[in-house]
């Protein structure tokens, strides 16, 4: 059957809608702007109370007959080369925990690679999975870890016979991709699924000279955040479904689960527009921030004291096997800066806000909605910034562990160590003691210390100097990071 993507369900019952001036005796209680507050109004303009009507009952009636949603999903699964297509309006946090929900259940083990998102853990957390952590790999000259090899899980699978799959995140954050082919064909010869969080790579389908992206490298389930890389709004989440190891039903149960019953039809509206858009010129709006990108490397590398890593730097034996070159991640440690400094000083003297910044990087990510202007304002931002950086006092360092003291003993459940019985201690006698909560620095969101792993005195020295030196440790249950909670030593 012909499907047209020139269509978008969502837009057209919005517009629907507002041609047959519905009366609304209904949530929200704004009523189409005329209750909002008139600085809202005025601030965000009534078109965001125009579109925020109810799924069922106001998009759609109250079967949803009109099946608005289900049109919707099934053209982003045909843009895409997806069998099924899930929208949700809670992020992929809510996407990847209902992927875990669909493979695996309490006690039951999963391969996980420790790069994973805090997300993941909180689906742990949630549903009493047993991970089964896989070392991403780590190059211990830049300090950065990439995804774990095929090589590796098969490994792990060896070792835990009995594990319901496997989840990889492919890109990560800083861009570095996993071989997903050859990680979904070790899951595949046992007959499991493979769960691939790609927040990251909304745009991967829509250009061959991108990394291939997790449905047509042969994965069960793919996560994916389109208003990462994508145009859609903050939150706006799809999850794809191919294959028969898990089902469609099943994998719906799941996100019923966890998702509101509240969903926001802007964000619904933002994923179905965005579709169109990528259907239609997907291929020229990303060839054309691939340009952009490329001349921003370019640009950046000749600016003294500042290196933007590529291919050769993330790629090769032992290191990732490819690079979505769309985040543009710089190395700014010879100019004497931490990459928290540089981005602070980037957003206070010229307005510019990196994405990422750790220890030694910023990076920058290009999408199809930049263009020369944009760019160009980065790029002259980050001269300023070489030229400043001589005068600008060196901040705290950060005590970055070698590989080996950067992973702890699992010695616990995480939702055991979460739940269970658990006391503050000052993090100066944390080491050997059992994490009670998550600590992440955030970005990229990848956690240094979960619930059931042992503290050792590195990762505690890390977050510590980290912190002093910038680092945002958001979910630390104490901001200043003075004490730590672990299990009562009753419980430990």
């Amino acid at each position: 059957m012909a499907v047209d993507h020139t269509r978008a369900p969502v837009l057209e019952a919005l517009v629907e809608y507002r041609r047959t001036r519905q009366t609304s005796f209904t949530p929200p209680g704004h009523k189409q702007a005329r209750g909002a507050d008139p600085a809202v109004r005025e601030i965000l303009g009534d078109a965001v109370f125009l579109g925020d009507v109810l799924a069922s009952g106001g998009l759609d009636d109250r079967l949803t007959r009109g099946r608005v949603l289900e049109r919707a999903e099934k053209l982003m699964a045909d843009a895409v080369h997806a069998e099924h297509t899930f929208f949700t309006t809670c992020g992929s946090s809510l996407s990847v925990k209902a992927a875990m929900l669909a493979v695996a259940g309490p006690h039951e083990r999963l391969l996980i690679g420790r790069d994973a998102h805090k997300s993941v853990v909180s689906g742990l957390v949630l549903a009493g999975i047993e991970p089964v952590w896989v070392d991403p790999r780590w190059d211990a000259e830049r300090a950065i870890a990439h995804p774990p090899s095929a090589a590796d899980f098969a490994a792990a699978f060896d070792a835990h016979p009995d594990a319901k799959g496997a989840l990889i995140t492919s890109p990560t954050p800083y861009g570095a991709c996993a071989d997903l082919r050859a990680v979904a064909e070790v899951c595949h010869r046992r007959g499991l699924p493979l769960i691939v969080d790609e927040a990251w790579g909304a745009h991967l389908p829509f250009h061959p000279d991108l990394p291939s992206w997790a449905m047509d490298a042969g994965a069960d389930i793919c996560v994916t955040s389109i208003h990462k890389m994508g145009s859609g709004l903050e939150q706006g989440s799809v999850f794809h479904l191919q294959g028969d190891l898990v089902t469609p039903e099943l994998l719906k149960t799941r996100s019923d689960l966890l998702s509101t019953t509240s969903p926001s039809v802007l964000i619904y509206a933002g994923l179905d527009g965005w579709r169109r858009q990528m259907a239609l010129h997907g291929r020229d709006l990303v060839g054309g921030a691939l340009e952009l990108a490329a001349e921003v490397r370019l640009a950046i590398e000749d600016i003294d004291g500042l290196h933007v890593h590529g291919h050769g730097d993330f790629c090769g034996p032992g290191r990732a096997d490819d690079i979505d070159p769309l985040p543009v991640v710089m190395d700014v440690s010879a100019l004497g800066l931490s990459g928290y400094q540089a981005a602070d000083w980037l957003r206070e003297h010229h307005g510019v806000d990196a994405h990422l910044a750790d220890h030694r990087r910023i990076s920058a990510q290009i999408t199809h909605g930049d263009d020369q202007e944009t760019t160009g304002q980065l790029v002259a931002a980050l001269k300023d910034l070489a030229g400043a950086a001589v005068d600008l006092p060196g901040g705290p360092q950060v005590d970055v562990p070698a590989p080996a003291d950067l992973r702890t003993q699992q010695a616990r459940l995480p939702r055991d160590a979460f739940f269970g019985p658990a006391e503050h201690v000052p993090i100066a006698e944390a080491a050997g003691r059992v994490a009670a909560e998550m600590i992440t620095p955030y970005p990229p969101g990848i956690p240094a210390v979960l619930p059931g792993e042992r503290l050792t005195e590195p990762v505690l020295r890390y977050l510590s100097t980290g912190r002093q030196a910038g680092m945002n440790l958001p979910d630390a249950s104490a901001p200043d990071l003075d004490t730590i909670r672990v299990v009562a030593p009753a419980a430990d």
